[in-house]
Order: structure tokens, then C-alpha cells, then sequence
């Protein structure tokens, strides 16, 4: 009995490790733009449209200065080849102008929500797309105005 449980245990730890990575956010998206949060703040201060992808629940806590709530409702997998049709994200919130600036981030690396929002939007045609992957959590470490 005993050996059956380490057996399992052992089982257990080697396949861990692979869903972790199966899970990890890529770090680039073809279409969009990765920025830094010094990036992000010069694209604010043109007028660059930020768009938060989190629940509106963490939004309201607090969230970059200037920022819109648009949240990205995800069902789908976490991951590249997720099916937008299980998820939910209103691109009639995006401006029309498919070439305006669009900054969207949600809770760094480990979220897929913004990765998934930029990837609609590019789908949709807009060509401006910044993905900040860093998300709030990098933001808010580097002391940057919220509200």
C-alpha cells in the first residue's frame, strides 16, 4: 500500500510541472505591440485609449489612471488556441477607428485575459494594439498613479 501511494505521489510531481507550462502566457502575440509600463505611460499621455481586461470587481478596487473597464470573460482554455466563442469581450466598447491606439492589460504574466482581449481585437482590425503583459501588478510595483 505504501509503495502504491509513493508511486502516485511521484506520478503526481512529474506531471505538475507540465500543466503549469501548458498554462503559461506566451511572451509576445503577433499583431500587438509588448510595452513596459514607461510605455505605457508615455502612450497615455498621447492619448492612447488603456483598457483594463479584468473582472469589474478588481477594476473598481483600483486600477491604472485613465483607464476603461472593458473585463474579458473567460471559459475557454488558457491558452494560444483558446475559442473565443466560449469567452465574452465587447469590442463595440473599442473605439470605431480600428487605428486608434489601444493599450490592454489585466494581472500580468500569469492572466490570460488581456493576451486573449489584444488577440480580438487584432482579429477585428485594429492595427494599434499594445499589449502591456506586466499587467497591474507590475504597474502598481513600480508606483505608478492609480485610482
Amino acid at each position: 500500500m505504501q509503495r502504491r501511494l509513493l508511486l502516485a505521489a511521484a506520478a503526481a510531481m512529474t506531471f505538475v510541472p507540465f500543466a503549469v507550462l501548458a498554462a503559461d502566457v506566451p511572451p509576445d502575440l503577433a499583431g500587438a505591440k509588448l510595452v513596459t509600463a514607461a510605455e505605457v505611460e508615455k502612450l497615455a499621455g498621447t492619448g492612447a485609449l488603456i483598457v483594463d481586461a479584468r473582472v469589474a470587481s478588481e477594476y473598481a478596487d483600483s486600477h491604472i489612471k485613465g483607464a476603461i473597464s472593458i473585463p474579458y470573460r473567460e471559459k475557454s482554455i488558457k491558452d494560444v488556441g483558446f475559442d473565443a466563442a466560449q469567452d465574452s469581450f465587447n469590442l463595440g466598447k473599442l473605439p470605431p477607428d480600428k487605428h486608434v491606439s489601444i493599450v490592454i492589460y489585466c494581472n500580468g504574466p500569469d492572466c490570460w485575459k488581456s493576451f486573449k482581449a489584444s488577440t480580438l481585437a487584432i482579429r477585428d482590425g485594429y492595427t494599434n494594439i499594445y499589449w502591456y503583459r506586466g499587467g497591474f501588478p507590475d504597474w502598481k510595483a513600480k508606483g505608478l498613479p492609480v485610482e
